[in-house]
């Protein structure tokens, strides 16, 4: 089964490539960029602010890779400028998202549906069902709704959702 490709609007070459240690402060930044609006809100200095954030990254961080250790934990480059990470575990039942993170400053543009599409591919190829969970608020949501995605479960903070290969995704639009 082919998954429909977005039309975008994406000026320039998107690539991916492998995480390193040298990534670390650029995937807080990631995290910090995930995290805007929240900490928007919170009545905290700057400094409490990037020590909570700091810290949520790193229990984030090590809980991956700990719990995923075989997951592919990626760089998202537009042009060789790192715009995002991608985080990706493959097992013998289900393709699983852990994170999709894109700075602000590109989305919007079709980056993130492109690499969901992508995921989605490999799914299709695999014969695999593809799950995340997203924030119920996430605009993200809206996404793979159209895309096909079904919800599973709600834990009060999170939503599982799953796509699979038979799933017909309705109409989309440009600028997912």
């Amino acid at each position: 089964m082919s998954v429909p490709m977005p039309e975008t609007s994406i000026r320039g070459h998107v690539t991916k490539r492998d995480a390193t240690e040298a990534d670390l402060p650029f995937l807080l930044a990631c995290y910090e960029s995930a995290r805007a609006d929240e900490m928007a809100i919170v009545p905290w200095s700057a400094e409490e602010k990037q020590a909570f954030l700091g810290m949520q990254f790193h229990a984030q961080h090590t809980y991956y890779h700990a719990q995923f250790p075989d997951a592919q934990y990626q760089i998202i480059e537009l042009d060789g400028v790192p715009i995002g990470r991608i985080y990706v575990d493959t097992r013998s039942n289900e393709i699983k998202v852990l994170e999709i993170t894109v700075l602000a400053a590109y989305r919007g543009k079709g980056i993130g549906s492109m690499l969901i599409r992508e995921v989605m591919g490999q799914g299709a190829e695999l014969g695999l069902p593809v799950r995340l969970h997203v924030e119920s608020f996430n605009p993200a949501r809206r996404l793979y709704d159209r895309l096909g995605y079904n919800f599973l479960q709600d834990d009060g903070v999170y939503q599982l959702l799953e796509w699979t290969p038979n799933t017909v995704p309705s109409a989309t639009k440009a600028g997912d």
